[in-house]
C-alpha cells in the first residue's frame, strides 16, 4: 500500500485520532471502563465458543455452529477497535500510522461484513427450521452449514478489498487530523485531496448495496417466520419459536439500528460527537450485549452447561479415586 502523496511532494506517514476530547480524569475513567468491558466481552464470547466446541450436542446444531462463529467475529470486531481506543486514552497523542489506519479500516469493515452475513445465515437457519421443518435436516446439513460459514468469512474479507485499495491510492494533502477514535471510510475520505474521481461513489455503492440486500433478506426471512407462526395450522411450540427469534431480532435491531442512526443523524456541529457515540455503541457495546441476549433464558445452553459441569465432576471423582 502506498503512502498518501501530499501536494508539496512529501507523504502522509501518520494520522492523528482526536478521540473523545475529554480531560485527563475523564480519560482515565474511560480507560478503566473500556478495559473492563473488553475483558468481559472476550470472556463472554470465548465461553460460547468453548461451550459449543466441547458439547457434542450443540456442536451438531447449525444454529450453534453459526452462533460460535458469530462470537468469533465479535471477538475480532471488538479487538479491532477497543485495544486501540484504550491505547489512545493512555497516550493522548492519538498517532496512528498510515498503514495501521487503513489496516484497521479494512478489518473493521471486513469483520462487520462477515457479521452481517452471519446474521443473514442465522435468519436463513430459523426460516428453514420453522417454515420447512421436514426438509430442514436435509437442507441445513453439516456440510452445507460449514460451507455457509466459510462463505460468510470469505465474502466478508473480499467485499471491501476494492474500496480500501481505491481510497489508499488517493493523495492526502494534510491536515491529517481525524475527528474520531478510529479510521473508517468517511473520515479518511474527508482528508483526501481532489480529484477524488469515482472513489466516494464506489465506496458508497458497496456499502449501500450490501447493507440493503442483507437487511431485505433478514426482514423477509423473519417476516415469513412470523407469518408462519401466526397460522392456525402451525404445529409446534409457538412460545419457544417466538422466544428464539425474538432474541435474534433484538441483536439485529441493535446492530442495524445503530448503523442507521449514523445516516439519520442530521448534519451540524454535534454530528461528529453523535457519530462517535453511535460507532462506539456498535463496535464495543453490542459485542458485550449479544452473548447475554442469545444465551438469556436459552434452555439448550443451560442444558449444555449442566452436561459440562457433570462431566467435570465425573472426571474429578475419577481422579480422586485413582
Amino acid at each position: 500500500m502506498e503512502l498518501g502523496q501530499m501536494d508539496n511532494g512529501t507523504t502522509v506517514s501518520e494520522f492523528i485520532l482526536l478521540g473523545f476530547g475529554v480531560g485527563p480524569q475523564e480519560r482515565f475513567l474511560l480507560l478503566i471502563f473500556f478495559a473492563i468491558l473488553y475483558v468481559i466481552t472476550l470472556a463472554e464470547n470465548l465461553a460460547i465458543i468453548v461451550l459449543v466446541v466441547l458439547d457434542t450436542h450443540l456442536s451438531r446444531l447449525p444454529m450453534y455452529i453459526l452462533l460460535s462463529n458469530f462470537s468469533l467475529v465479535e471477538i475480532g470486531y471488538v479487538s479491532t477497535t477497543v485495544p486501540r481506543l484504550i491505547f489512545d486514552l493512555a497516550s493522548p497523542q492519538g498517532v496512528i500510522s498510515f498503514r495501521d489506519c487503513f489496516f484497521q479500516f479494512y478489518l473493521l469493515f471486513s469483520l462487520g461484513t462477515s457479521e452481517d452475513l452471519l446474521l443473514s445465515a442465522m435468519a436463513l437457519d430459523r426460516y428453514l427450521a420453522i417454515c420447512h421443518p421436514l426438509r430442514y435436516p436435509q437442507i441445513m446439513s453439516h456440510d452445507f452449514c460449514f460451507a455457509l460459514v466459510i462463505a460468510c468469512w470469505g465474502l466478508g474479507f473480499m467485499a471491501y478489498i476494492i474500496p480500501v485499495t481505491m481510497i489508499s491510492k488517493l493523495s492526502f494533502c494534510g491536515p491529517n487530523v481525524i475527528d474520531h477514535f478510529l479510521c473508517d471510510a468517511e473520515t479518511v475520505l474527508a482528508l483526501a485531496c481532489p480529484p477524488l474521481g469515482v472513489t466516494p461513489f464506489v465506496c458508497q455503492m458497496f456499502v449501500d448495496t450490501f447493507v440493503l440486500s442483507v437487511v431485505v433478506f433478514i426482514v423477509l426471512s423473519y417476516g415469513t417466520v412470523i407469518l408462519t407462526l401466526m397460522k392456525p395450522s402451525f404445529k409446534g411450540s409457538r412460545r419457544k419459536a417466538f422466544s428464539t427469534i425474538s432474541f435474534h431480532l433484538i441483536v439485529v435491531t441493535l446492530f442495524y439500528g445503530s448503523i442507521a442512526a449514523i445516516y439519520i443523524c442530521p448534519e451540524g456541529e454535534n454530528q461528529a460527537e453523535v457519530t462517535k457515540a453511535v460507532t462506539l455503541f456498535y463496535t464495543s457495546i453490542t459485542p458485550f450485549l449479544n452473548p447475554m441476549i442469545y444465551c438469556l433464558r436459552n434452555d439448550q445452553v443451560k442444558d449444555a452447561l449442566g452436561r459440562l459441569r457433570r462431566r467435570k465432576l465425573s472426571l474429578l471423582r475419577k481422579n480422586l479415586t485413582v
